[in-house]
């Protein structure tokens, strides 16, 4: 016996040892790896479109019609991007079609989304949370925070059977 071979395993214990958990384990492994980048890639799906949209909204659609009208006028459209995010990234990534597995994507996905909301967009505003919302128009408002609300189940509802 060598001085290295007391570091190294021997082919036969490396083979033993590779992974001796059992399938279901590694089954459950993969499966919150998929929600988990599921979750990342529908919320960047969604926040891209929305971001790209939002400074359409904000320099053309707001001087012209007002921050009401922009706003109601965007929402069907990232209602339809929600849904086809939704179905897609699922689809994509193999997302088991459990209840938990598609609310687990859409949790991080709503997760992620309000830490954007209220990091990125507060400090470059440089608004407080309070603020914010206070600045919020009533309507336009309540129908975003609905649409949050959408967002996060959407991966359960366009779930294909």
């Amino acid at each position: 016996m060598t001085y290295g071979s007391l570091l190294a395993p021997s082919p036969a214990e490396e083979r033993s040892t590779t992974d001796v958990r059992p399938a279901a384990e590694r089954q459950r492994g993969q499966n919150v790896m998929r929600i988990l980048k599921a979750g990342v890639l529908y919320f960047v799906l969604v926040f891209g479109t929305g971001f790209v949209l939002g400074t359409i909204r904000t320099l053309w659609v707001v001087p012209r019609l007002g921050t009401r009208m922009a706003e109601l006028m965007e929402t069907p459209i990232m209602f339809v991007v929600t849904i086809l995010a939704a179905r897609w990234t699922a689809q994509r990534l193999a997302v088991p079609p459990t209840r938990s597995g598609r609310l687990g994507m859409g949790g991080i996905a709503f997760g992620l989304m309000l830490a954007a909301e209220f990091g990125l967009v507060l400090w470059v505003r440089g608004l407080s949370i309070r603020e914010y919302l206070a600045t919020r128009d009533p309507v336009s408002g309540a129908v975003y925070y609905v649409m949050l609300g959408v967002f996060a189940i959407m991966p359960l509802l366009a779930a294909r059977r």
